[in-house]
């Protein structure tokens, strides 16, 4: 490796000098406030040194990892999720019985996961950035030891994980067998997915690595696991794992469809496009029924990232586009509506009942202004971030000619309305007797947060021309 090579690689190599400052650290002193200041300092340097290097970028860091525009982006959206979730964490955390130190040490070894993920072009390394990503997300989704209903979503988690493991390395394996390779840019090639005696393993490992990224963005049919876990795992952890892991895994996913090309067609297409459509029905259908809001922004998300399929199954620069400026509103407006949930948990329960919230608007009215902007967002109404981001997403399928997919999505989008207005109608509702009137103290940092989240909401819902310039920069090195 060269010098230029390791300026490129500045921001993993922060993120990974500051885990072991970190372990170092708590070693020699166990103290809250220190552990969440080392953290906090890690992910701002990291944040810093994505313009030097972006100096060195685009290039080539060993045959495992690609640094251009696209991966600092994604770094940039991870990182910032991360420091976000660390901030709404500290208040969370304190008075619980849990030791606090570790938590954060998990939280960035789980980013330095996420982030290396968007850099990898090889299997090898993306494998490798997965299970860093995953073994921390197990710790963090049972970090509440004492909770039944946390060990048992870390419980299921492993569990479920570990079996999309196992289909992942096999479906690498029989890329391996037909190709030869495991590096992405070169999987097609040679005229090998028009006939030929290596056709059927290819299309086969494909279809069992597809296995992988379904179970990890919870798409229909291995989204069973989201429900419980958003609902048993801490509040800010349920938003590190709607944001973070679902925006890395997310983000390799559309370099590999960049990467195979003619490949995503025919039968595969067909699938895939299925797979979108029903996890967008699905995951509005099913949050119906649901009485605890952590479950109904789970099934949110399941719906949420089979919208951000359709511009990737497109596959021009502009569809790219959609789903990269999707993927920012959706980090944006799940963070707000989690960091809402978060402020208003008690160390005795997190605020998950819809009971919670009833009159929440005259109880604590920015908190619930700040949650009912986050339901419209997702809800892709006007001035906001999510009506502005599916507006792409509808220009895109509607380029593409994927008439099919966009009529499910509008179909999804009016059927989760019901859900999201059920919950405002709630917080509207005059408080029950004896709730608290009096306005909540909110930890400085938690509100410092929110109020950042809450105007990039509209923010993006009234200006995105600037991050659209930006994405379409780091986008256009893909294609």
């Amino acid at each position: 490796m060269t010098g230029a090579d390791l300026v490129a690689l500045l921001p993993w190599l922060v993120l990974a000098a500051g885990t072991v400052v970190l372990m170092l650290a708590i070693a020699f002193r166990r103290d809250h406030r220190l552990a969440a200041g080392v953290a906090l300092a890690t992910l701002g340097l990291a944040l810093l040194s994505l313009p030097v290097a972006g100096q060195a970028a685009p290039r080539e860091v060993t045959p495992l990892l690609r640094v251009d525009g696209y991966a600092l982006l994604i770094t940039a959206i991870v990182v910032a999720a991360a420091a976000a979730v660390a901030l709404l964490s500290y208040g969370y955390l304190e008075g619980r019985p849990e030791t606090q130190e570790e938590y954060y040490l998990l939280l960035l070894l789980a980013v330095l996961g996420a982030s290396l993920l968007a850099a990898s072009s090889h299997f090898v390394s993306f494998f490798l950035a997965l299970e860093l990503l995953s073994v921390s997300l197990y710790a963090l989704i049972g970090y509440q030891r004492l909770q039944r209903r946390s060990l048992e979503a870390a419980i299921k988690y492993l569990v479920l994980s570990g079996v999309a493991t196992a289909f992942l390395v096999f479906g690498i394996a029989l890329l391996y067998a037909a190709q030869g390779t495991l590096a992405f840019d070169e999987l097609v090639g040679g005229g090998v997915i028009a006939g030929g005696p290596w056709a059927v393993p290819l299309l086969a490992g494909m279809a069992l690595v597809a296995v992988a990224f379904g179970f990890k963005l919870s798409l229909v049919p291995f989204h069973f696991w989201s429900p419980d876990v958003y609902e048993g795992a801490a509040a800010p952890v349920s938003a590190l794992v709607a944001t973070v892991s679902k925006g890395g895994v997310l983000a390799v996913l559309l370099r590999l469809l960049s990467a195979l090309g003619g490949l995503v067609d025919g039968p595969l297409l067909l699938a895939l496009g299925l797979v979108a459509a029903a996890s967008m029905l699905a995951g509005s259908f099913l949050g119906l029924r649901q009485d605890n809001v952590k479950r109904v922004l789970a099934y949110s998300s399941i719906a949420q990232l089979g919208y951000m399929l359709v511009p990737l199954l497109a596959g021009f620069e502009q569809a790219m586009v959609a789903a990269t400026f999707y993927l920012v509103a959706y980090v944006i407006t799940i963070l707000t509506a989690f960091g809402v949930v978060t402020v208003l948990s008690t160390t005795e329960d997190d605020a998950g009942a819809l009971e919670n919230y009833q009159g929440l608007f005259w109880r604590r009215p920015w908190l619930g202004g700040l949650l009912a902007a986050s339901l419209f967002s997702l809800a892709g109404l006007p001035l906001t971030a999510g009506f502005v981001a599916k507006l792409y997403l509808v220009a895109a399928g509607v380029a593409a000619s994927f008439w099919w997919l966009v009529a499910a999505l509008v179909v999804s989008s009016a059927v989760a309305l019901y859900y999201y207005l059920r919950i405002i109608v709630v917080m509207l509702q005059q408080p029950a007797t004896g709730a608290e009137t009096r306005r909540p103290l909110v930890p400085l940092g938690a509100g410092l947060v929110l109020a950042l989240l809450g105007l990039g909401l509209l923010w993006l819902g009234v200006y995105p021309s600037p991050l659209l310039r930006a994405i379409q920069g780091a986008v256009a090195g893909l294609l």
